[in-house]
């Protein structure tokens, strides 16, 4: 079935009036997500810790909770043809109930969307939670990833109300699978990027450098062994970064680099999960960078963007074809540059993937 014969799109069909709330652990009351966008990287969070005077942990906390913001934009920011998006909302916990208060203005349509293990906190209750946002008419989207069916324990209770399931692992566990309603639009894909698509402009000229885009969690061995390799090939044009993470304000100055070497994350390795990965290759492609990545052990994570031309690969702990690969992604025109470019804004995006995924399931009834 297609969107026009589910009259979703087409001259003198009238789109769809859709609602998009998206839940996050950091927010609290419902509220406007512009709202929440223009003041998150300005929330105390102390109250949010367990010790506020631990540096590093309010570090952390200040990286996931502007993370899980820049969510919030990339829902707020999307669009569709079949879609007429109202202003998003953005919302924690205790706003939820909410949701059902809030009057609707005619023939509007509400997603509430999930990411990750958030679910989880709603703790005992989350299954009587989704079943009441079911009874709201309230459409459901989970974005799961680090393998929620397996090992988020509200997985089976939440899983008779969701509309979308969008997962990593392969396949979902079987318990978990089991529960889910026979309408539910369940799809296989990895984590990608929380970028608003070309938000950042193409930049013709950057310089001729690679920087090495790891953790501090990653540095392993095998890891050091391939920054040290890099420092002595390429000597000042390699630049490592590896704080915990980068903050998602600061991800923007990186496209004054060519290249983007995005070391895969080490917890990755079970057989469920082979084909998931970091972030960095995607939002990395996205601002313009060349995105260089490893094989996992066991093969395959990004096998769709290296068959797409959009990624350079090399094999696992292969210091010489590391060598190579970043040889081949610093010798790219503007030309393949630009195309890379333009792929990762166009499909591999995390706004992209949800509304294609709310449009693919109203095509299915």
């Amino acid at each position: 079935m297609t969107l026009e014969s589910a009259d979703l799109t087409g001259e003198g069909v009238k789109k769809r009036r859709v609602r998009i709330c998206y839940f996050n652990t950091w927010a609290g009351s419902l509220e406007d997500a512009a709202a929440y966008v223009a003041r998150v990287r300005t929330m105390e969070l102390a109250p949010f810790v367990t010790n506020p005077k631990d540096q590093a942990l309010m570090r952390k906390a200040r990286l996931d909770c502007d993370w899980y913001g820049e969510n919030t934009r990339c829902f707020a920011a999307m669009h569709h043809e079949a879609f007429e998006f109202l202003p998003a909302w953005v919302s924690g916990p205790r706003g939820l109930i909410e949701l059902n208060e809030r009057p609707r203005e005619a023939g509007e349509e509400r997603w509430l969307i999930f990411m990750g293990h958030q679910p989880q906190s709603l703790g005992a209750n989350a299954g009587k939670v989704f079943s009441l946002l079911s009874r709201m008419r309230v459409k459901l989207l989970f974005y799961a990833f680090d393998e929620a069916s397996r090992f988020m324990p509200c997985f089976p209770e939440i899983a008779p109300y969701l509309d979308v399931l969008i997962h990593d692992e392969a396949p979902l566990d079987p318990r978990g699978a089991a529960r889910l309603k026979p309408g539910c639009l369940t799809i296989h894909r990895s984590w990608v990027a929380n970028v608003v698509p070309f938000a950042v402009p193409f930049r013709e000229e950057p310089e001729e450098k690679i920087v090495f885009l790891g953790s501090q969690l990653g540095l392993t061995p095998h890891r050091l062994r391939q920054i040290e390799y890099l420092k002595k090939r390429y000597k000042d044009r390699f630049v490592p970064f590896h704080d915990h993470s980068v903050d998602v304000a600061d991800r923007d100055a990186f496209c004054r680099y060519k290249v983007g070497f995005c070391p895969e994350g080490r917890k990755f390795t079970t057989p469920a999960m082979a084909k998931t990965h970091t972030d960095r290759p995607f939002w990395s492609g996205c601002i313009g960078l060349v995105p260089v990545s490893e094989d996992s052990v066991s093969g395959g994570r990004l096998q769709e963007l290296h068959d797409a031309q959009a990624i350079v690969r090399y094999p696992h702990a292969n210091l010489a074809a590391l060598g190579e690969a970043c040889d081949r992604a610093l010798a790219m025109s503007v030309e393949e540059r630009r195309r890379i470019y333009d792929y990762f804004n166009r499909h591999e995006t995390v706004g992209t993937v949800v509304v294609e995924a709310m449009a693919q399931s109203y095509a299915r009834r």
